[in-house]
């Protein structure tokens, strides 16, 4: 039996019209974001308390893996899921994701971490690169931010809530193995719904397509990432502040529990701590979504980036727990602000042929940002302390935002190529 085979030969654009297939599709995307909550609390203090690595570099290496790894996943997922279907990518991706908890739960050594990090990377990459597309397929054009809106809000809402249980059993069971035993509850899940409930909806991107007025001469994946990396300013303007974004997630994935360490807290308050910012992240991306479609994009990204930063100058220069927990809520406001008006900005940028492409392309800069933050964090970290490697962050993170309000214009349409 053909996994890919389509259920229903009504076709329909629209939340309502797919209201069905667009919740399944919520739902996977909270056991995608899971698989990452399990690593944010407790697999940097595995290398820190279990294998008594000492360099913060050597610890956010996990990190890198993962962000390379992820965002050259993203790069092929939408040439992949053009040529294969969504779906078939989809359940790809979550093969890839089934070793990940297993692999960390049994790992004798740090080279195992990574190891499970760069099947993870493939997993998110693809997963969760599908779950986004597929909701923007199904609702068309009108409600684009609404949908990457719901979206993000499971896939981090789920990283958040993760976080903070894997903090408490932790607290209460140690390091290994009962708090990833979560990850194998997401991934089986995950698995299962992927390949046995969902549709693809490549006849969605169809019905799209032929009711854009303006036909395209067919575009090669070089052309599209050409144009969505630096030839088109908005497009430019949006996969920089994805990059920064996500360099300063990568940080504080990284970062933040080994600095809250030097001040005493114990696991379950870091835990807490990292759970507080994607949640706040999650939710109220079930506001910012929907706003990014009525005010527009651009003052969303600009002032996301910019509460980004306060939040990270913020956790820098305090030295307690209240101050960290509020800069942790306004971290998960600002990208909340920015992170649904991002990929809703490049997908009114791009035709429904080329739309996965260039999503793709945009999410591969965007978490390219991972490696790039773990990377220079560790090394700043190891050379002038996690403090001096937040502040650094932060800096960046501002002036990203200031290129997104000098380049970028508003509005939706779509270009041409």
């Amino acid at each position: 039996m053909d996994v890919c085979r389509e259920a229903s030969p009504a076709i329909g654009l629209g939340l309502k019209q797919n209201w069905r297939q667009f919740s399944l599709l919520v739902l996977i995307n909270a056991f995608v974001g899971g698989m990452v909550g399990i690593e944010r609390t407790v697999v940097p203090l595995i290398g820190a308390e279990d294998f008594h690595i000492e360099s913060a570099a050597l610890i956010t290496s996990f990190i890198i893996s993962f962000g390379v790894i992820k965002a050259f996943a993203n790069l092929i997922s939408g040439q992949l899921a053009d040529h294969w279907g969504r779906k078939r990518v989809l359940v790809m991706g979550w093969l890839l994701g089934l070793p990940v908890p297993f692999m960390i739960i049994a790992a004798p050594n740090w080279d195992w971490v990574i190891a499970a990090n760069v099947l993870l990377g493939l997993s998110q990459g693809f997963a969760w690169s599908m779950t986004v597309i597929m909701k923007i397929d199904l609702v068309g054009p009108r409600s684009r931010g609404l949908a990457v809106g719901l979206n993000e809000f499971a896939g981090y809402f789920a990283v958040g809530a993760t976080a903070f249980l894997t903090g408490w059993l932790a607290s209460r069971y140690g390091l290994r193995p009962v708090p990833i035993y979560i990850g194998v509850f997401y991934a089986l899940a995950g698995a299962i719904l992927s390949l046995l409930v969902v549709r693809d909806t490549r006849h969605h991107v169809r019905l799209e397509a032929t009711s854009v007025a303006k036909e395209v001469s067919p575009v090669s994946f070089r052309e599209v990432f050409a144009l969505t990396s630096f030839k088109d300013r908005n497009l430019f303007a949006a996969c920089q502040a994805g990059l920064i974004n996500n360099l300063n997630d990568g940080m504080s994935w990284g970062i933040f529990p080994l600095f809250f360490t030097t001040f005493g807290l114990g696991v379950e308050r870091i835990g807490i701590l990292k759970a507080v910012y994607p949640m706040v992240w999650g939710i109220t991306q079930v506001i910012t979504g929907p706003l990014s479609d009525r005010w527009g994009r651009k003052g969303l990204i600009v002032g996301g980036m910019w509460l980004q930063a306060a939040a990270l100058f913020q956790t820098a220069l305090s030295t307690r727990f209240e101050s960290w927990l509020f800069a942790s809520v306004l971290l998960g406001l600002g990208t909340a602000m920015v992170y649904p008006s991002l990929i809703a900005s490049v997908s009114d940028v791009s035709h429904p042929t080329w739309r996965a492409r260039a999503l793709s392309v945009y999410r591969f800069w965007r978490d390219l940002g991972y490696a790039i933050g773990a990377l220079v964090a560790g090394l700043i970290a190891d050379r002038f302390g996690f403090a001096a490697a937040i502040f650094a962050v932060a800096g960046l993170t501002f002036v990203s935002g200031a290129i997104v309000a000098a380049l970028m214009r508003d509005g939706h349409r779509t270009s041409s190529i």
